[in-house]
């Protein structure tokens, strides 16, 4: 198996962590976050931060990714796709939540020259996703087995404000932004032999300027900026946290300027933020602002950062001790949803592809731990219902969620473990340390000796009742054995 460095992985560290899985902020943080900010401008401020930072936090994400000379990892100049080859090993501590199910294909694109055509070969019945992302991190366009099925398809990706011929048999996405990425998944089934077929296929995805398009093409990969102003290796939040306030809007302000305009909806904001000096296309100046009013901008990083910290229980519901979060992807002018999903999940799917339930606890409220034996049965007709496919991963806890090591090396359990069903057409799933016995093995999931969190990864799931996405379906309780 492939390993990965925390290098490979350092600027994606939350392409696979659930929203709530990074320890809540002090109480006596988030009160003091709150009561700061007196006077109008300061309330403003704050106002500005939390709108600007999905937006910074994907173009501090962006250059980190990409500027680099080659691929390597998940890391490519701008234009070319990384592909991860393999799933993490067991010992692998480089992001927490790993993934076992799809194999990610990363590349970032500048629609502002001219158009890019993205390509992918015939998948077959094999499910994939290639979400789109603007730099303000909402899902543009999600291509893939759910909504443009699996034939060899090519997509024109233009840029703000461009006009011209769509080629025949193409789609046309328009970025509303410059910068745009695009985060593929392909599902693999860990097996040597599928990961070739998998590989094969990442090969196949193709990004071509539209001027190139039908004809030989050589890519060439930027110049390798040698002072981008942050740190290469820190993860964004740290980067973002180590700006000063007047760093900060001044970056944002150019972005907006001509690299991602802001949408019509927010010109509300727009015209709020401009009474303090934040204006697209134009630096911001604290100078205009009062002494007491700059001083209080000194730690407004901080401050503003346990304001979108406080609003994580607002994300989740609870139901049979499962922590639902939908409804990503898409926020409109629900910037502080927004900013939290750029903290702790960026980028996030639409609900529509991929929903990530997880748990900590038994049907008696009890915390999940290896000390105990714990099963999970879902009644006859009533696995995920989904129209991809579903798997539960096991994760245990350990300043992250890491996977378990384990004899079996089998890290998630799902359909294609060939599960065997009760006498009854129930399916039960064992979650303990210990073999169930060799007959229960294919619904065995090793645990780890403390504490765990098992994670339903449903991929797909289904519109029509039953339904996780309309409340519908939920997953059963975990039952503690004895």
């Amino acid at each position: 198996m492939t390993r990965f460095s925390r290098r490979d992985f350092v600027t994606t560290a939350t392409l696979a962590v659930p929203l709530l899985a990074n320890p809540s902020l002090t109480s006596a943080q988030i009160s003091d976050a709150v009561q700061g900010g007196d006077s109008e401008a300061e309330r403003i401020a704050m106002d500005a931060y939390i709108y600007g930072y999905s937006l910074i936090t994907t173009e501090v994400t962006r250059v980190q990714m990409t500027n680099v000379p080659a691929s390597e990892g998940l890391r490519a100049p701008m234009g070319q796709f990384s592909n991860v080859k393999r799933y993490p090993p067991a010992d692998f501590r480089g992001v927490s939540a790993p993934n076992a199910d799809t194999l990610y294909s990363l590349a970032w694109l500048d629609v502002g020259t001219e158009p890019m055509v993205f390509s992918h070969p015939d998948m077959g019945d094999r499910f994939f996703l290639f979400p789109m992302y603007s730099l303000w991190m909402p899902v543009v366009e999600s291509p893939g087995a759910r909504t443009t099925g699996g034939r060899a398809a090519s997509f024109l990706i233009t840029g703000p404000g461009w006009s011209g011929q769509v080629p025949s048999g193409m789609k046309e996405i328009k970025s509303p932004t410059r910068y745009m990425l695009i985060l593929g998944r392909t599902y693999a089934d860990g097996t040597d032999a599928d990961y070739a077929a998998v590989n094969a296929l990442q090969e196949q995805y193709k990004l071509v300027p539209l001027s190139s398009f039908g004809k030989s093409f050589t890519f060439k990969a930027p110049p390798v900026d040698q002072n981008p102003g942050f740190s290469m290796t820190d993860k964004p939040q740290s980067v973002i946290l180590s700006m000063s306030t007047e760093d900060y809007f001044t970056r944002m302000a150019r972005l907006m300027g001509n690299v991602a305009p802001p949408p019509r909806e927010d010109a509300p904001m727009l015209t709020r933020m401009a009474r303090i000096g934040i204006v697209p296309g134009q630096p911001f100046n604290a100078a205009k602002l009062s002494p007491a009013e700059r001083e209080s901008l000194r730690d407004l990083p901080r401050r503003a950062l346990a304001v979108i910290g406080a609003s994580r229980s607002s994300l989740g519901t609870q139901v049979n001790g499962w922590t639902m979060t939908k409804g990503l992807g898409r926020y409109g002018t629900d910037y502080v949803k927004r900013a939290l999903v750029a903290a702790f999940g960026w980028p996030a799917n639409l609900e529509e592809d991929a929903v990530y339930p997880n748990t900590t606890v038994d049907s008696e409220g009890r915390v999940l731990n290896g000390a105990h034996k714990y099963t999970l049965t879902f009644a006859a007709g009533q696995t995920p219902p989904v129209d991809g496919f579903w798997s539960i991963t096991m994760y245990e806890i350990d300043q992250g969620w890491w996977f378990v090591p384990n004899r079996l090396n089998k890290f998630t359990v799902s359909k294609r473990d060939n599960l065997k069903t009760n006498a009854d057409g129930s399916t039960t799933l064992y979650f303990q340390r210990e073999s169930p016995g060799p007959d229960k093995e294919n619904n065995w999931l090793p645990a780890p000796a403390g504490d765990f969190i098992p994670m339903l990864r449903m991929y797909w799931p289904k519109s029509s009742s039953p339904s996780i996405l309309n409340g519908s379906w939920a997953p059963p309780w975990i039952q503690r054995a004895g």
